[in-house]
């Protein structure tokens, strides 16, 4: 799409014709696009604004990060608070310390599992731990399980005993949806309490957990 069609769809009161502009831009370079996506920064329409994160996120220059920071504080929709931090994780190392202190700022679910999983890619072990120990304390089910899936990914990590640790406190967790997560990331550690745990969570009253105890075992 040529510049000035862009710039003038940008402008259309119709939001598909945003979007489809947003799009466009990821053919141009970023002292193009970044001005023209961070003018449309607080429009209206949260599907634009999500546009705008994504997009963001394929511009990495110090004005894009800054701008998703702002949009991942400030913006009043928790998707497109997501999607700013999910954009945000794609520069790296760099953006670890922002999205931990979203993770403790923001108490939205789908913000925090999009941080967990963020953070999981990233591989910042320390990092991670700290916010899955703040998670597990939280009330909300969705997010716990999410911790319980990236503390497994901590295996083979600096964090690894850390990890178990916490893992194990869990196994008589009040939720067996959350028992269900503990037994698919016991399977992640050998270490004899790991299997003990494991053994326990075999008798349990729930068959769902008890099915996810033996899914490797029955795969082989």
């Amino acid at each position: 799409m040529e510049l000035h069609q862009i710039e003038a769809d940008l402008k259309n009161p119709d939001f598909q014709y945003r979007l489809k502009a947003i799009a466009a831009l990821k053919d141009y370079d970023s002292e193009i696009a970044v001005p023209l996506l961070t003018s449309k920064l607080n429009d209206s329409e949260f599907l634009v604004r999500s546009f705008i994160a994504m997009g963001l996120g394929k511009q990495q220059t110090a004005e894009s990060f800054a701008a998703l920071i702002r949009i991942m504080k400030f913006d009043d929709t928790p998707n497109v608070r997501a999607e700013a931090a999910n954009s945000l994780s794609l520069f790296g190392r760099v953006a670890v310390s922002h999205l931990v202190l979203c993770f403790y700022q923001d108490d939205h679910w789908l913000v925090r599992r999009t941080i967990l999983a963020a953070l999981v890619e990233i591989g910042c072990p320390h990092e991670l731990f700290d916010i899955c120990v703040h998670a597990l304390k939280g009330e909300d089910p969705t997010v716990q399980e999410s911790a319980v899936d990236a503390l497994s990914s901590l295996a083979s990590s600096s964090e690894h005993a850390a990890a178990l640790s916490l893992l194990l406190t869990l196994v008589n967790a009040e939720s067996s949806r959350l028992r269900v997560r503990v037994a698919y990331a016991l399977k992640k550690f050998s270490e004899p309490q790991a299997k003990e745990a494991l053994i326990q969570l075999r008798q349990d009253e729930d068959h769902r957990v008890v099915a996810a105890t033996l899914e490797n075992l029955l795969e082989r």
